[in-house]
């Protein structure tokens, strides 16, 4: 057996049994690794697996989630935040790794990735995991035994005995964070991480055991490429209680065709989030240069690769600072920002896209109709200003669309036709203003209302596209008191 090639072939920081490989950066090679938790050696390296490796793999998971199960809730929390604070500690060596590798396999600048890595690593503290447990379950032993529920009745919150979780790569940390879900609610699972997330579910899988070999036998951390033909694939599909899936929605649909109709499909797909500024939050100079910073803040969160990233900012109209002038202040942010949190360097695809969408709002603009560019030599970032009302799948980078809105209460209905794609929203006005438009915005599919400062990091429980994320985990038990009565 080969230990997990976490690091490409030049050196770097290593964790015992973890030996370098791969291709240089961005390139780290996985294909067809099966990184496998293991009491004797965590994480090893084997070849493609076939149809009796597979099921070999299935079996020993379900048998591992027995043992799982007989671990409280409470008990499982205190062991995952024990294994979350090790990417606390600046002097741990998966911290390090992290620290080293995450850089090189999403693309993004060491000082973003520090910072996502440090956000990330307070939701899998054991004061997170615990407030997230009560956040979702007022009385977390609900899923370790029957609690009293309505008119005497008894519930319980079921984990399943196996989940299959199969992530994106646009976001590090996400498979992470659903692997440690899992586990809270007792379930054993079988994660495939998305190109360009496979570091830190891998080192995750290794805090675990590092903590309980005995909670790290009920997952695997498995990365093969996608839309290829895999037996594990096909074993995981057909024998998983529970499909979780974050993706596009091309793989949604490909994958919803493949789910059994009687296996629930939790679906994180495609979405897109925004921000929205009052004419009362524009008053002035200096509460609209703040506004400005923390919306550069969010936009370089993850390079506007996240679905929590805000691509289009409507500015309301009769403020004393206009949407012109708002939009030179965000061009000032992103500046100042970028100093501090470097852009990832664009793809050429990505690059060429960028400069077309400059070219267009440069001629626009040029014609009188209104449009206007802010943005460097480089693509680092870039500000359009818009004159029609328009929302925007992300091309990629930091590039933010800003447009003149006359009215905020016209929002909700503009962005109703958007509503299978909406999720979170920055609403800067003031209250109860704010209170009024949030609840339309919530009629019109906005799952998220929340500020700039916020909108990039959401708390540990929050309704993720509009969902519990551990109660969309589990079933639910009831035992019905016998009464005489009916």
């Amino acid at each position: 057996m080969e230990s997990v090639p976490l690091a490409p072939s030049g050196g770097g920081p290593q964790e015992k049994g973890v030996a370098p490989g791969g291709q240089g950066r961005g390139q780290t090679h996985f294909s067809g690794a099966d990184f496998r938790s293991r009491a004797d050696e965590a994480l090893l390296l084997r070849p493609v697996m076939d149809v009796s490796a597979s099921r070999a793999l299935l079996d020993g998971l379900v048998t591992a989630g027995e043992a799982l199960k007989e671990i409280s809730a409470a008990e499982r929390a205190a062991i995952l935040g024990k294994a979350g604070e090790r990417f606390s500690d600046p002097h741990d060596a998966l911290a390090e790794l992290a620290r080293h590798w995450v850089p090189l396999e999403t693309g993004m600048s060491p000082e973003v990735s520090e910072q996502l890595l440090d956000r990330m690593a307070d939701q899998w503290s054991p004061t997170s995991l615990e407030r997230l447990l009560r956040a979702e379950f007022t009385d977390p032993r609900i899923l370790d035994e029957f609690r009293e529920g309505p008119e005497g009745d008894q519930e319980k919150a079921e984990g399943d005995a196996l989940a299959l979780h199969l992530g994106a790569g646009n976001v590090a940390g996400t498979g992470a964070t659903s692997l440690v879900r899992s586990l809270l609610v007792g379930t054993p699972l079988l994660l495939k991480p998305g190109r360009g997330d496979v570091i830190l579910p891998v080192l995750m899988a290794r805090a675990i055991h590092s903590v309980s070999p005995l909670l790290s036998a009920a997952l695997a951390v498995v990365y093969w490429p996608g839309g290829s033909s895999s037996p594990l694939e096909e074993e995981a599909l057909a024998r998983s209680r529970r499909v979780v899936l974050y993706g596009g929605l091309d793989t949604a649909r490909e994958i919803r065709s493949r789910v059994p109709v009687t296996t629930p499909l939790v679906l994180y797909h495609h979405r897109l989030s925004a921000g929205a500024i009052g004419r009362d939050r524009l008053e002035g100079q200096g509460p609209a240069r703040e506004l400005a910073r923390a919306a550069a803040e969010s936009v370089a969160a993850y390079d506007q690769q996240g679905c929590v990233s805000p691509h289009t900012i409507w500015v309301e109209e009769g403020g004393a600072v206009g949407a012109q002038e708002w939009a030179g202040l965000l061009a000032e942010a992103l500046e100042e920002v970028n100093v501090r949190l470097p852009a990832a360097r664009p793809t050429p695809e990505v690059s060429g896209e960028i400069q077309q969408l400059r070219g267009m709002a440069e001629l626009e603009g040029a014609a009188g109709e209104g449009q206007g560019l802010f943005a460097p030599r480089d693509t680092s970032w870039t500000v359009i200003l818009e004159t029609e009302f328009g929302f925007y799948t992300a091309c990629g980078g930091r590039l933010v669309r800003i447009q003149p809105l006359s009215d905020l209460d016209q929002l909700p209905e503009l962005l109703a036709p958007f509503a299978p794609l909406l999720q979170s929203l920055a609403l800067e006005v003031e209250a109860p203003r704010r209170a009024r438009i949030g609840a339309e915005l919530g009629r019109a599919g906005v799952s998220r209302i929340t500020s700039f400062r916020r909108i990039a990091w959401p708390r540990p429980w929050w309704l993720h596209d509009g969902q519990g994320p551990l109660r969309a985990l589990v079933r639910w038990v009831t035992l019905e008191r016998d009464s005489p009565k009916i």
